[in-house]
């Protein structure tokens, strides 16, 4: 009989991660590199990807990296391309990519008044930072997936993890239409995804993240005060961090989690873990 920590073995896996030079995606890269997976790291920004790369390289894991802006169809579907020739499969994608929704959202969090900020009501919203939250958080989750199906589908194996978030089920007028809808629309793409690939052994599954302490947004999460206004709102009364997402990285991206697909994990700071229909 093999020992339960076997059914989390991620070593020798071919992995890409998209916004993956930062925050939770970084968090996921090194959830995986340190447990044996070879890891490429997507992402837009050329200097915390050499950085990174560097860094991890020199803690002796298997890393390379490539600059990519998921709303670049075409040099995206030529990353993953590359990372497959490079590993020989693809076993593990992480949609992860996206940006904050701007204006509004630390109050949507922190504080008693949940202000409605004029710069985030409807009537103001500017087409151009609807289109962008869409593109880069929604239509760009739909890239990699189709990127990586590409892969998977053929082999029949593989796993494809989408990062949604909190927002796309607990409601609040400051965070921003634009995330909201893009969120929700991940969520509900990943569900679709999961029932189409089921049958070629493809698990497509979601991660929820809550308030998670990042450089998103220009860093206003490493603001220590908003730390601990939002760690008073939540019963363990802590904010998360990217090395929260090791463990159901590594269920999400191994045999521990074979028996499901279409789910949302919530992962939600101090809140826990739990499921999302």
């Amino acid at each position: 009989m093999s020992k339960i920590a076997d059914l989390f073995k991620v070593e020798g896996y071919g992995v890409a991660v998209t916004g993956g030079a930062s925050g939770i995606g970084l968090g996921y890269a090194e959830a995986m590199a340190s447990n044996g997976a070879r890891v490429t790291l997507l992402d837009v920004n050329a200097e915390r990807v050499a950085a990174e790369v560097k860094r991890l390289a020199e803690a002796g894991m298997d890393v390379r990296g490539a600059v990519v802006d998921v709303t670049d169809h075409k040099a995206l579907d030529a990353a993953i391309d590359e990372a497959a020739q490079t590993y020989g499969k693809l076993d593990v994608v992480f949609a992860n990519a996206g940006i904050d929704p701007g204006v509004g959202f630390v109050g949507a969090w922190a504080g008693a008044a949940r202000p409605r900020l004029e710069e985030g009501m409807i009537e103001n919203y500017a087409d151009e930072r609807w289109q962008r939250v869409i593109d880069i958080n929604l239509t760009g989750v739909f890239a990699t997936v189709r990127a990586a199906a590409r892969h998977m589908r053929p082999r029949k194996s593989g796993r494809i993890i989408v990062t949604t978030s909190l927002a796309d089920v607990r409601i609040e007028p400051a965070i921003g239409a634009a995330y909201m809808a893009a969120k929700a629309g991940a969520a509900i793409f990943a569900r679709n995804m999961a029932l189409e690939l089921a049958a070629y052994g493809v698990n497509v599954n979601a991660i929820s993240p809550g308030y998670i302490i990042t450089n998103i947004g220009d860093g206003h999460a490493l603001n220590p005060e908003e730390q601990k206004a939002v760690a008073k709102m939540v019963p363990q009364h802590r904010v998360g961090w990217p090395r929260d997402f090791y463990g159901i990285a590594l269920f999400l991206a191994s045999h521990a989690s074979d028996y499901i697909t279409g789910q949302e994990i919530v992962v939600d700071g101090g809140w826990g873990l739990g499921f999302a229909d």
